[in-house]
């Protein structure tokens, strides 16, 4: 009895220990997602970028993420997820050096995307690790919980701690938080985490993933560039066709093809991809919302970086503290609740913006700050459980790879969109001038995100919805039912 406790205890401590290591590389990601931001006007002056510019060195990162983590998440099920997940952290860290020495905005872009190749390996893999460590159903919901409040707690430590090395060490200091906890998780990851693999190999879809890669790049090229060149402009209407072309024959290779780099019948089941959508409606909305608050605070009402920060730090509360009892109520009553909650949040935090100008009251915009905050913080954990739950364990990469796909688009798209909303009102590399007023359509467009999450939240938590989950699990593996 006593060796049989002591051996639980110890698997006990392992598992936490897994969590711990997979949040370590959640962090740093989503660090790297919104540290960026506050550091955007300092990269503007140094670099003379343009709007356009600044977009690019968000979105580079996040385009890459997202066109690459699905297969991450397969090549992991079927290569080996410590060893997928171990080399993702050398090629993240590696490229956070390159990125501290950037000699022009050029090469930042090009080194944020090496470094973004390394991040599509970590957060799909880091999932998929969970999820085949804790089989419990009750204690995954748990874990799933507490790698949501990572996510909460990188968001909200991204623009209060690059605010503070912004302004006193300078943006080149952002790249360098990356290095240690990296080194850190890699050491920890070999010791640790235990190999594991699916049972069946999945063969790489190489004509699937570059579909994949040519509808986003297009997708993305084409709304960051129309302002500049004209949305009826030959080359803006040619790259539109070029996604539009993408997105069609992408679809039909994937129903043909005998093993998919997405397979379409996870979205058969109403729960995932209402869960897909939200995550894209969500994310959509926090990378909106960051790209247009950094400008504004710092070069609309004059703060430094680090007070710009500081005044993120409602919703950044707000955000580090909803994800664990949203997933507490997740585990207990389901999603429908939380993404209540989440839509609402959202939605008036976005719409409270919508009045923008230089003057409005910092008491307004904090106070809306907190409430998207807690919008934000009360998503992310009923749209991963969604994605996972009732889906065959041996295809979890290739579930929580679309889902982290999702999120990652939805933030491309989020700062895409809401800067082109506003380039046309801006000149040259200043966007000071006209720049409130020029956000307000955007605004409405973030606010409409949170309607979306609303709609989608209560689709997907019906006992129809969940009946599509059943037959959608069947269909991918009857006989490995997680």
């Amino acid at each position: 009895m006593v060796m049989a406790a002591t051996g639980s205890e110890l698997n006990r401590k392992r598992r936490i220990g897994v969590l711990l290591i997979c949040s370590m590389s959640l962090l740093i990601v989503g660090l790297d997602i919104t540290i960026i931001n506050v550091a955007l006007p300092s990269l503007g002056h140094d670099f003379h970028a343009s709007l356009a510019g600044l977009q690019w060195t968000v979105d580079a990162y996040t385009l890459v993420l997202a066109s690459l983590l699905m297969v991450s998440g397969s090549t992991a099920d079927r290569l080996g997820r410590r060893r997928t997940f171990v080399i993702g952290l050398v090629t993240f860290t590696a490229a956070s050096g390159l990125c501290s020495l950037a000699p022009n905005l050029d090469t930042l872009i090009a080194f944020r995307m090496i470094q973004a190749v390394g991040g599509s390996m970590l957060n799909p893999v880091a999932m998929s690790i969970i999820t085949n460590t804790f089989t419990n159903a009750r204690e995954r919901a748990q874990a799933i919980g507490v790698w949501a409040a990572v996510v909460g707690l990188s968001m909200s430590l991204g623009p209060v701690i690059g605010g503070l090395l912004v302004s006193s060490v300078g943006w080149r200091s952002i790249f360098w938080i990356n290095i240690p906890i990296g080194l850190a998780a890699i050491v920890l990851a070999l010791r640790f985490i235990p190999e594991s693999r699916a049972p069946v190999a999945r063969p790489v879809d190489v004509p699937g993933q570059a579909l994949v890669i040519l509808l986003l790049s297009t997708l993305t090229f084409g709304i960051i560039e129309a302002p500049s060149h004209g949305w009826a402009s030959g080359m803006i209407v040619g790259v539109f066709a070029a996604a539009a072309a993408s997105l069609a024959g992408l679809i039909v290779w994937e129903r043909r093809v005998e093993v998919p780099l997405i397979d379409l019948r996870f979205f058969t089941s109403v729960p995932f991809a209402s869960a897909a959508g939200v995550a894209i409606a969500a994310f959509a909305s926090l990378g909106g919302f960051l790209f247009l608050n950094t400008l504004y605070l710092q070069d609309v009402r004059g703060l430094s970086p680090l007070h710009a920060g500081i005044d993120t730090l409602p919703m950044a509360a707000m955000i580090l503290i909803f994800p664990p009892l949203a997933g507490r109520i997740v585990g207990r009553r389901g999603g429908r609740i939380p993404l209540t909650i989440a839509g609402v949040g959202l939605t008036t935090g976005c719409l409270m913006l919508v009045g923008l100008s230089a003057t409005t009251s910092y008491a307004w915009l904090l106070t809306a700050y907190a409430i998207f905050g807690i919008g934000f913080g009360f998503v992310n954990a009923p749209i991963t459980q969604a994605s996972v739950s009732g889906m065959p364990r041996a295809q979890a990469g290739v579930a929580s790879g679309i889902a982290a796909t999702s999120r990652q688009v939805g933030q491309t798209l989020g700062v895409a969109i809401a800067g082109s909303l506003v380039a046309g009102s801006v000149s040259g590399t200043s966007v000071a001038h006209g720049f409130a007023q020029a956000t307000h359509t955007a605004w409405w467009l973030l606010a409409s995100c949170g309607v979306v999450i609303l709609v989608l939240g209560r689709v997907m938590t019906t006992r129809w919805a969940a009946g599509t989950a059943r037959r959608a699990a069947e269909a991918l593996n009857p006989e490995a039912l997680a």
